[in-house]
């Protein structure tokens, strides 16, 4: 268990190593843009061209990403942050420690100031629409899987294809066009600020929505049909016939198994409902991860783009090495090497 752990740490080190390295090339590959993001399209050439000879722009790839690694992990100051160079670059955490990101062209902040707020914005939504998804998603896919082909299952199978199959635009759409615009019931936007009619919770409601009614039929969908495999299987007919409770023959001998298979898919959610809903929150204006994460890629911030870049290749090897700790403890017959 202790070589399991130590490797898979290893591993995720180094993916994110390697995610790191192939973004700031793909990003800083051409000389000067940062310096001409950073003096604004009305500056000259020679401006341009001596603010990156002074950021040291002009070096070989390998050499700009290791000076990029060392201010990362405090090892090298932060060469924007040079007061001669007249820029107005402040970070109360000072020019030199671990973690630190960066500065924001777009924002004109350092980039801890600008993406852990925004993270905390999408994990708020996330965690929301998580503990919505998560125990509809179970009790849907368990009332579904427990009697195959049933008139339940049919319905619950119906509901679950085509919630999924409409993009989050396109249901996104038809709430604001019901509840924002027919009814007014519901703002359109969330920019997570109290207005005199609007609360935050009204603001939530429905990006949480859209959120809810893309995400959950694919888990009930997964879990229904582990459900109905496992309800198949030999103990479980054992367990009926020796007289046991149907409700303790699902639930202490059905669930834990039909778990296996869905435990994964589930930790997938997390990752995809902090990184992935770009739509959902540009269409609603929420201040989240997802849409500082376009505005970035718009404007052109690579500080922004590879310092989200690390942190969604955190969150995804970081889920994934919790679902491998958890699908052993729920498989005891599973042992890592």
């Amino acid at each position: 268990m202790i070589v399991f752990v130590v490797r898979r740490l290893t591993l995720m080190a180094l993916t994110m190593l390697l995610a790191s390295m192939v973004v700031f090339v793909i990003c800083e590959s051409t000389p000067g843009s940062v310096a001409r993001k950073l003096l604004g399209p009305f500056a000259t050439v020679e401006q341009v061209d001596l603010l990156a000879e002074r950021l040291h722009l002009n070096d070989p790839t390998p050499v700009r990403y290791a000076r990029w690694l060392g201010v990362l992990i405090g090892v090298v100051s932060d060469p924007a942050a040079d007061a001669s160079l007249g820029e107005t670059y402040q970070d109360s955490r000072g020019n030199r420690y671990f973690g630190n990101l960066g500065y924001s062209t777009l924002y004109k902040e350092p980039v801890n100031d600008v993406i852990w707020e925004r993270i905390g914005n999408s994990g708020l939504l996330a965690g929301i629409a998580f503990l919505i998804v998560i125990p509809l998603s179970l009790t849907l896919g368990v009332l579904s899987g427990i009697k195959p082909g049933s008139i339940r299952d049919r319905v619950i199978s119906l509901i679950s294809i085509v919630t999924s199959s409409i993009p989050e635009f396109a249901s996104a759409v038809i709430l604001i066009a019901i509840f924002v615009v027919l009814l007014q019931w519901l703002p359109g936007t969330a920019p997570l600020e109290t207005t005199n009619r609007w609360t935050i919770a009204d603001q939530l409601i429905l990006p949480v929505t859209v959120l809810v009614m893309y995400d959950f039929g694919y888990v009930t969908r997964i879990m229904r049909g582990s459900m109905a495999e496992v309800m198949a299987q030999p103990f479980v007919r054992t367990a009926i016939l020796k007289g046991l409770p149907y409700r303790q023959v699902i639930l202490r001998h059905a669930m834990r198994n039909a778990m296996i298979a869905p435990f994964t898919v589930i930790l997938l959610q997390i990752h995809w409902l902090i990184t992935g809903v770009v739509v959902t929150e540009v269409i609603f204006a929420y201040p989240g991860f997802g849409r500082m994460l376009m505005d970035a890629a718009l404007f052109g911030d690579i500080a922004i783009i590879e310092a989200a870049t690390l942190v969604a290749v955190t969150i995804a090897v970081g889920t994934q090495f919790i679902g491998d700790i958890g699908y052993m403890l729920l498989n005891p017959r599973v042992r890592f090497k």
